[in-house]
C-alpha cells in the first residue's frame, strides 16, 4: 500500500471519530437540557422561579450564551461558550435547582399534613361532642336508662375515636393532633368535676350516681388512657389497639350484659358476675380482631394471622381475669383492664411499629 492510501485512510477515520464525538456530544447536551428543563417545569408548578432564571431564559429562547447576537438553536456549543452559560455555568447550577424542588415539595408537603391533621381534629373533636351531646339529650328526657347511657358512651367514644386514626396524615406529628380530642374532654371533666363550670346533662351520662366529682375518677382515667394509647402506640402497633378494644367495648360490654343477664355471681367477687366477664372476653376478642384487621387492611400493620388470633385470646383471658378480681375500691377498671391488655400485648407481640 502507497503512502498516499494511508494518508486517505487516516483523514477519512479522523473525520468519522470527530463527526461520531460531535454527536455524541450533542446528544449528551440535549439530554443536559431536557433534564434542566423538566426540574424547571416542575420548580414552576410550585414556587415562583428565582429572578436570575427568566422564561426567555428556561424555554432556551434567550440569546445565545455563547456569543453571536442571535438566540439558541440547539447546537452544540464549544466547551468555553457552555461554561458561560447562566443556566449551565456549572454542575452546582442544577445541584441548587434540585435543592430548591426538595425544598417546596417538603414545605408544600408539611402544609398539607398540618391542614389536614387540623382538619381531621376538627371533624373528630365535632364528633365526639356530638356524641355525648345526643346521650345527654336522651338521658334528659328519659329515653334512655343513665348506667346504659354512661356505659354506651363508654363504648362508642374510645372506638369511633381509635377508627377516626387513619383519616389523619401520615406526619410524626399527626398522633399529637389526634390526642387533642381526648385532652380537651379532659380539660371538660376536670372543669366540671371541681365544679368550675356546670352541665347536668353531661354529668348524668357520664358518671355512676350523677355527682361531678365522679367525673375526677373513671372518665377521666378513660380519657387518659385515650391519650396514653395514641401517644405511645398510633395505629402502628397492636398494643393500642388492642389496649383500647379491652378498655372500650370487652369492659363497656361487660357491664351491659352483667347488669342485665349477671344473676349468678362469682364466687371469689359478689360484685361481678360469669354473664359480665364471659361477655368481656368474648366481646373485647371480637373488637380487637376487628379492629387488627381495620388496620391491616389499610397497610398501617402486618400481622400473622395464624399466630394474632391466639395471642388476642390470651389478652383477652388476663384483661378478663384482672378485670374480675375485687380491687375495683384501689384500681379502676379504667387503669387495671388497659395496662394489663399492653402488658400482655407487649410480652406477645412486642413493641414494634412500621
Amino acid at each position: 500500500m502507497d503512502l498516499y492510501s494511508i494518508k486517505q485512510q487516516a483523514f477519512f477515520l479522523n473525520l468519522i471519530t470527530r463527526l461520531q464525538g460531535e454527536d455524541q456530544e450533542e446528544r449528551e447536551y440535549k439530554a443536559v437540557v431536557e433534564a434542566k428543563q423538566m426540574a424547571t417545569s416542575a420548580l414552576l408548578s410550585f414556587t415562583h422561579p428565582p429572578p436570575h432564571l427568566s422564561t426567555s431564559t428556561l424555554l432556551g429562547t434567550s440569546p445565545s450564551p455563547w456569543g453571536g447576537g442571535g438566540t439558541s438553536t440547539g447546537r452544540f456549543p464549544n466547551s468555553s461558550s457552555f461554561a458561560k452559560s447562566p443556566l449551565f455555568s456549572s454542575s452546582s447550577s442544577l445541584k441548587v435547582s434540585s435543592i430548591e424542588i426538595r425544598r417546596s415539595l417538603h414545605f408544600h408537603m408539611e402544609s398539607s399534613a398540618l391542614l389536614q391533621d387540623a382538619c381531621a381534629t376538627a371533624v373528630v373533636m365535632g364528633g365526639a361532642y356530638s356524641l355525648v351531646s345526643s346521650f345527654d339529650l336522651l338521658t334528659t328526657h328519659n329515653f334512655i336508662d343513665q348506667k346504659l347511657s354512661r356505659k354506651l358512651v363508654h363504648v362508642l367514644s374510645g372506638l369511633l375515636f381509635m377508627a377516626s386514626w387513619p383519616i389523619f396524615s401520615t406526619s410524626l406529628e399527626a398522633r399529637y393532633f389526634a390526642a387533642l380530642v381526648p385532652l380537651v374532654n379532659c380539660l371538660r371533666l376536670l372543669a366540671y368535676g371541681l365544679s368550675l363550670a356546670t352541665d347536668e346533662a353531661m354529668v348524668k351520662s357520664v358518671s355512676r350516681e350523677g355527682k361531678p366529682e365522679e367525673l375526677l375518677r373513671g372518665p377521666m382515667y378513660y380519657v387518659v388512657m385515650l391519650m396514653l394509647c395514641d401517644v405511645m402506640f398510633w395505629r402502628n402497633s397492636p398494643i393500642g389497639v388492642i389496649s383500647l378494644a379491652m378498655m372500650c367495648g370487652g369492659d363497656g360490654f361487660a357491664d351491659i350484659m352483667g347488669r342485665r343477664y349477671g344473676k349468678v355471681k362469682l364466687p371469689y367477687n359478689q360484685d361481678k358476675s360469669w354473664a359480665g366477664s364471659i361477655c368481656m372476653c368474648f366481646s373485647g376478642f371480637a373488637i380487637s380482631i376487628g379492629m387488627l384487621y381495620y388496620y391491616s387492611a389499610l397497610g398501617y400493620l402486618q400481622l400473622d394471622w395464624g399466630l394474632v388470633v391466639a395471642k388476642v385470646a390470651l389478652v383477652s383471658l388476663a384483661a378478663t381475669l384482672v378485670e374480675s378480681l375485687p380491687i375495683t375500691k384501689v384500681v379502676d377498671d379504667n387503669v387495671s383492664v388497659p395496662l394489663t391488655s399492653m402488658l400482655m400485648a407487649f410480652l406477645l407481640f412486642g413493641y414494634r411499629t412500621l
